[in-house]
């Protein structure tokens, strides 16, 4: 039986108007489902005019416009039905799902359901559970030690997936899908025999250490920041009374 690592995985990312997920949207989405290594991947991609001005500094990142959002982006409310649909189908099928970061990818497809829908994304999956893979958590975990940065790009470069500059969404799933196969590879002596159920469990706590030492960092250095230690959603922000 083949490892998790050499069959289907999906990968999911997204671009953004900033970087809370309370109050910024998506501009942009992508889906990448491909059955094993080294096939041809099918790529489903969204564009979203998210009814809000982007920052410049996300228009940087990403090189989406108000202005080209406004004549070739969709009203979120349908693109948010559609792209939480496809999700769901690679839970219906035990596809596992790639989310780098899966804590703000997920959380802000969350929040954007509730904004446009009135519905959490927990309700497409109250009877088939979606199965995360976060590539970062995975490392994070496995090569706890190694000094360096873990971004997509950083991941890129270690573990020899190729990478051009600022990728967008599509390219940015598909490359975190491969990071994915090649950290399963890397650790296979680790991960083999683990299923991708058992493995979205022990992110879940893996994570959690790792927020709490990154807090205790950030306290050392005069920094008062916590990091939120749920994965692979944030729960909501309580209601003001």
């Amino acid at each position: 039986m083949r490892c998790w690592y050499e069959g289907p995985l999906a990968a999911f990312d997204t671009e953004t108007t900033g970087m809370d997920v309370e109050a910024d949207r998506i501009v942009s989405a992508a889906v990448v489902v491909q059955d094993a290594p080294g096939t041809r991947p099918r790529v489903s991609r969204w564009l979203v005019n998210p009814g809000v001005p982007v920052p410049a500094a996300a228009t940087e990142a990403h090189g989406l416009t108000d202005e080209h959002l406004q004549h070739n982006g969709r009203w979120p409310a349908p693109v948010m039905y559609e792209v939480v649909e496809a999700l769901a189908e690679q839970a219906r099928v035990g596809r596992p799902l790639v989310v780098l970061n899966a804590p703000f990818g997920l959380t802000l497809l969350d929040r954007e359901l509730r904004r446009h829908r009135a519905a959490p994304l927990s309700r497409w999956f109250e009877r088939t559970p979606l199965w995360v893979l976060d590539p970062r958590v995975l490392d994070g975990h496995l090569d706890r030690y190694r000094k360096g940065g873990r971004t997509l790009t950083d991941l890129c470069a270690l573990y020899g997936v190729p990478s051009e500059g600022a990728p967008g969404a599509a390219e940015g799933a598909a490359a975190a899908l491969e990071v994915t196969r090649a950290v399963g590879h890397r650790f296979a002596s680790r991960l083999e025999r683990l299923s991708p159920g058992e493995l979205h469990t022990l992110q879940a706590v893996w994570h959690a250490g790792q927020a709490r030492g990154l807090t205790s960092w950030f306290a050392r250095n005069g920094t008062q920041e916590a990091v939120d230690p749920a994965w692979p959603l944030r729960p909501d922000l309580p209601r003001a009374a």
